[in-house]
């Protein structure tokens, strides 16, 4: 229990903390609110107490604290949530796109473990894992009921380790054992290619990693400088791109919008009120450009297809995204834990929340994914206005799409119908504007 002298003592601390922050509350109103907040702690220590007393079994009291912080964080919003030492040192490596592993991209799908691809050149390719094997055991521990951090955090581990997984696949009349030695793995956020012998330009962003922008301007540059005469047009892909660093986000947009805003938020706190800026480029870059997105693409992939959509600097093409359109910021803890907290929402160029809602393509084009040579099946897409908690969209745009939304898995050009459209209007771009050019040069003669 807190004496009179160290209530006094923290009524003067939070009392300075307020006034810092430009906000005056009356004394007698700061004491009431602390005398309230020390009541309820006093109801949690109680439990706290008695959970270790009487519980059946042996509690750590560890547990406990960060149990009722997640809860504590539950009631919130669906974004915000704590993590303990060991995922908030997962989460680290996420976003530095390196760790020792296998090489497997997972989900869970109707409730069982699936590998959604492995990664070329790694471990797990080597060995011939496939997409769509299910793990039913790591270690010879049932994957029944198993988290994906959890799963993650078993199959990771230092290079030259190994680790052995239960795989059934389709064929296999029981599980059959892998023993895969972890390697170093690097996961490219950014994957390029030319299309229409070179004259189209194609750049896969999977995530927003600490690198992605700078290693995104590498990839165009090459694009452009191997194309035939110039390029004309650029795939930009964000489908299944569920977002990242908001920083890099924002300086992709910038490559190809010369000025105006990116993205703002808007928060509580004067700090949470920012604005983000486009900047002169030094290249001109005034190619058409169409951006791909699914209901996989969140966030970050959002922030990008809201402002290039507003600034009219490209076409958005496939099916309406997540609709997240929150931020959320990290917070160190002092026991190496972190705390993802949602602390703005933020805004697209025109000032529209895509909340609840996402972003609507221009061009409303459904993909397939092929899981056997008889079937074409649709996958639909769980969103942000499916998630317990979520915010409520803004008086944003009612999205009138169905939610028969495909899952992308990067399927070869010829089987993937919104790239192909892409690619078609990019065509098409180029031979009406070609078409615009002769009738002019006719006339003026």
């Amino acid at each position: 229990m807190y004496n009179t002298r160290t209530k006094k003592v923290v009524l003067l601390v939070i009392s300075i903390t307020l006034l810092l922050a430009g906000v005056i509350i009356p004394y007698s109103k700061l004491r009431a609110q602390t005398d309230e907040m020390y009541k309820q702690l006093k109801v949690f220590s109680d439990v706290l107490s008695i959970i270790q007393k009487n519980y059946v079994e042996e509690t750590s009291s560890e547990d406990l604290i960060y149990g009722s912080i997640n809860g504590m964080l539950r009631t919130l919003d669906p974004h915000s949530s704590f993590m303990r030492p060991d995922i908030y040192k997962e989460l680290q490596v996420e976003t530095k796109g390196s760790f020792g592993g296998l090489g497997i991209e997972i989900s869970i799908r109707t409730g069982i473990l699936t590998i959604v691809s492995p990664i070329e050149d790694t471990p797990a390719f080597r060995i011939g894992l496939e997409a769509g094997d299910k793990i039913v055991k790591i270690e010879e521990e049932s994957t029944e009921n198993m988290s994906l951090l959890d799963a993650v955090k078993k199959m990771r581990g230092p290079a030259g380790t190994t680790v052995t997984i239960s795989i059934m696949r389709k064929g296999f009349s029981e599980p059959k054992d892998f023993t895969i030695t972890r390697e170093i793995i690097r996961i490219k956020s950014v994957k390029s290619k030319p299309l229409d012998d070179t004259r189209i330009g194609y750049i896969r962003l999977s995530q927003f990693q600490e690198k992605t922008a700078a290693e995104f301007i590498k990839a165009l540059e090459t694009l452009e400088e191997e194309s035939d005469g110039g390029l004309q047009g650029f795939i930009l892909d964000l489908r299944n791109n569920p977002g990242g660093l908001l920083d890099q986000a924002v300086k992709i947009s910038d490559v190809f919008i010369e000025e105006g805003l990116i993205v703002y938020t808007q928060g509580r706190l004067q700090e949470q009120q920012m604005k983000f800026s486009a900047h002169p480029n030094a290249k001109q870059r005034d190619y058409p450009i169409i951006v791909l997105v699914n209901g996989g693409s969140a966030s970050g992939s959002e922030i990008v297809a809201g402002a290039l959509q507003d600034h009219n600097r490209a076409v958005i093409l496939g099916t309406t995204t997540f609709g997240k359109a929150s931020v959320q910021t990290i917070i160190p803890l002092d026991d190496g834990s972190g705390l993802r907290l949602t602390t703005a929402r933020y805004y697209t160029p025109s000032g529209k929340s895509i909340q609840a809602t996402g972003i609507i393509p221009d061009v409303m084009v459904k993909n397939k994914t092929a899981h056997s040579p008889e079937e074409k099946k649709e996958i639909p897409f769980i969103k942000e206005k499916d998630l317990k908690g979520h915010f409520e969209p803004e008086g944003a745009p009612e999205d009138t799409t169905t939610s028969e939304e495909m899952a992308d898995e990067t399927t070869p050009e010829e089987e993937d119908p919104q790239l192909v459209r892409a690619v078609q209007l990019l065509k098409s771009w180029h031979i009406f504007k070609q078409f615009d050019a002769d009738n002019n040069h006719a006339v003026n003669q």
